[in-house]
């Protein structure tokens, strides 16, 4: 992918790591959640970061420039319940990017990530094992009384690639609504 998409611009300037199991989980105890089902969400949410940043690090380090944005989730800072394999997930992609922020920073790359609430994407709102599981609590918590949809998400997106956001990095922000009034 990273070679691919060099091949064809000739640069990369951010990395987004968007890719994740959520929309297709659903809720039950930790101590029932099958191994293959662990280990496959971590392959996805945690590994599949790692890789990704590591593939494009060689380009950032040859332009001493970058951007990686990690998607977590506010789910890390609530420590919701009977989704342990997926709050860990994204708990380990909140401490990546902290980590990958001073590993990275002498060649010119910052790494932030962007912790979402529940987004009604199509495929969560798809699966009514999410949208039935607790209904109501969501827009209860939230400061902001309604849906989150993908476009919520895409000013801050864009906000951490481009230069305004040049003396941000390590950063976790959290975009749920008003939900969440900590860091993570």
């Amino acid at each position: 992918m990273i070679k691919t998409v060099f091949e064809r611009f000739g640069r990369i300037d951010v990395l987004i790591n968007n890719a994740a199991i959520f929309s297709t989980l659903e809720p039950r105890p930790f101590d029932e959640i099958p191994e293959q089902d662990w280990d496959a969400l971590m392959a996805v949410n945690v590994k599949g970061v790692w890789n990704c940043a590591r593939e494009v690090t060689p380009v950032f380090r040859a332009q001493q420039s970058g951007r990686i944005i990690n998607i977590a989730s506010a789910v890390v800072g609530k420590g919701t319940a009977l989704m342990l394999h997926y709050v860990a997930s994204k708990g380990a992609v909140v401490a990546m990017t902290r980590a990958l922020a001073r590993e990275l920073a002498d060649i010119g790359v910052t790494v932030n990530a962007v912790a979402p609430g529940l987004i009604l994407s199509d495929t969560v709102a798809a699966n009514p094992a999410i949208t039935n599981f607790n209904p109501g609590a969501v827009m209860q918590a939230r400061s902001i009384k309604r849906d989150a949809y993908p476009e919520d998400v895409v000013g801050t997106v864009a906000f951490l690639a481009s230069d305004d956001s040049a003396f941000i990095s390590g950063q976790t922000l959290i975009v749920d609504g008003g939900s969440v009034f900590s860091t993570l």
